[in-house]
């Protein structure tokens, strides 16, 4: 692609929803993502007690395992969900903008 067809498709004002979108939703899961790891941290740093308990009486599965174990499986579950919006809204307004700067720089 020439460079004018780049600058068709930066002026494109459905660029713009792009960027702020995934940007925004980028943004979203990266915080959701910090606070969940560094919480965590955080607790083994400071209280880790309270991760060592048993999850019932005389119970060899602790607090933390089971925390832990969560922890995979939701970050799993937010890699799914970025790649579910990114091939889907994110592939489809890239593909609509890429249409439009070919017609117009025909």
């Amino acid at each position: 692609m020439s460079s004018e067809m780049y600058e068709l498709m930066r002026n494109n004002p459905k660029f713009q929803t792009l960027v702020k979108r995934r940007g925004r939703f980028a943004w979203t899961m990266s915080a959701i993502t910090l606070v969940m790891f560094y919480g965590f941290v955080l607790v083994v740093a400071f209280k880790p007690a309270l991760l060592g308990r048993p999850i019932s009486e005389g119970s060899m599965l602790t607090v933390g395992v089971v925390v832990e174990f969560f922890m995979f499986v939701f970050f799993w579950i937010l890699t799914a969900v970025y790649v579910v919006r990114a091939n889907g809204e994110f592939d489809s307004l890239t593909q609509e903008i890429i249409k439009e700067a070919q017609k117009e720089g025909q």
